[in-house]
């Protein structure tokens, strides 16, 4: 069975702060705003958008390729919505103004507002828990619970490293008890038994693994002590003070893109999905298909219904997708500081748009076919 090899994945949690420190170089307000920001959302014009993509065009995006084949997003006042592919946590472009919208993670931003004081706010989030396990072998070390970590090898990215220590201290795990060997993306060390455990994702090197063939052991972040936002929409404070009619606009054609991804066959969505990943490979200026080889429909689906796991809970199921309860903000918070990056609440959070899209247009709430 072919797998697609998949090279490294996101650096987000270590390197922010430099990313951060470059990005405020270049200033920290918002560049020039689309006409037509104000008025009622259903009859304004918002021109063209950019939204910066934290990764490549995959299913991760899926419900943005929705809104833009079904024409929510034409139907909400945009003559363009322009995604574009990562890797790239967006806190750089966001502060120059480059980017409007970022679909970023709760650690890029958290750290850019705790160490370099950035005028970033996190306005709705997709993914309700973060991707991040740490993967073992079901025959081999298969660790299945933080305690399982004592005494083991596990192979941590650089970038990573802090996520990985809001782990050890949120289950009371002495650094010391743990042995870190530096890896990059490849899952590769933990095939070869070379280490117990592999900082991977859940939609991502996991799948790899598994599709090669072996048992795998995940033990997720999200239900062991860090559970945090990921998939952030994020904007600066600036333009959330000055498009407010824009961004709700956007946010309700995204969550009818959404909706379609959970009410759309899979095979359907695999297909759509393959169709904007070709057409960032054909635009792409770095050789996007020779970097990372065609669509594996097969992993794409089960990537698929992994990113659907990190989506949909039972607060979105009641609240509407995107909605981040004020339990997951204070969590959020609270796996941030473990990391070692402080940051309130009301510093990192605004959600009143996407409270109000659901206070006026409850019939949205109902994402489940």
């Amino acid at each position: 069975m072919a797998v697609q090899s998949i090279p490294s994945r996101r650096a987000r949690a270590g390197a922010v702060a430099a990313v951060a420190a470059s990005a405020l170089a270049l200033g920290a307000c918002a560049g020039e705003e689309p006409a037509g920001t104000s008025g009622e959302t259903d009859a304004a014009s918002f021109g063209e958008i950019s939204v910066q993509y934290s990764w490549i065009k995959n299913e991760e995006f899926a419900g943005e390729f929705y809104a833009d084949e079904n024409g929510y997003y034409d139907d909400a006042g945009f003559d363009e919505v322009i995604g574009i592919s990562g890797p790239d946590t967006g806190v750089a472009k966001l502060l120059s103004g480059s980017v409007e919208v970022a679909l970023s993670d709760a650690a890029s931003i958290g750290a850019a507002i705790a160490e370099q004081d950035a005028p970033l706010k996190i306005i709705g989030a997709t993914f309700q828990k973060n991707p991040f396990t740490i993967l073992s072998l079901a025959d081999g070390a298969d660790i299945s619970s933080p305690e399982d970590l004592v005494g083991r090898t596990i192979g941590v990215q650089d970038s990573n490293a802090s996520v990985f220590a809001a782990l050890l201290q949120a289950n009371g795990i002495d650094e010391d008890e743990v042995t870190v060997v530096p890896v990059d993306f490849d899952p590769t060390p933990l095939m070869n038994e070379e280490v117990d455990g592999f900082m991977a994702y859940l939609t991502n090197e996991a799948l790899t693994v598994e599709l090669a063939g072996y048992d795998i052991t995940n033990l997720a972040y999200a239900e062991n002590g860090v559970p945090y936002v990921a998939e952030t929409f994020s904007v600066t404070d600036q333009y959330l003070a000055e498009n407010r009619d824009l961004l709700k606009a956007f946010l309700t054609a995204e969550i009818k893109g959404w909706t379609d991804v959970f009410n759309e066959s899979t095979d359907d969505t695999v297909a759509l999905v393959d169709k904007y990943y070709n057409t960032a490979a054909t635009e792409s200026e770095d050789g996007l298909e020779a970097v990372f080889g065609a669509l594996d429909p097969e992993k794409t689906a089960m990537a698929l219904e992994a990113t659907k796991e990190l989506i949909s809970t039972e607060e979105t199921e009641e609240n509407g997708l995107f909605t981040i309860s004020e339990q997951l903000q204070q969590e959020t918070v609270d796996s941030l500081a473990a990391a070692g990056w402080d940051v309130g609440v009301d510093e990192l959070f605004d959600t009143a748009i996407i409270d109000e899209i659901y206070a006026e247009q409850p019939e949205l709430i109902d994402y489940l076919p």
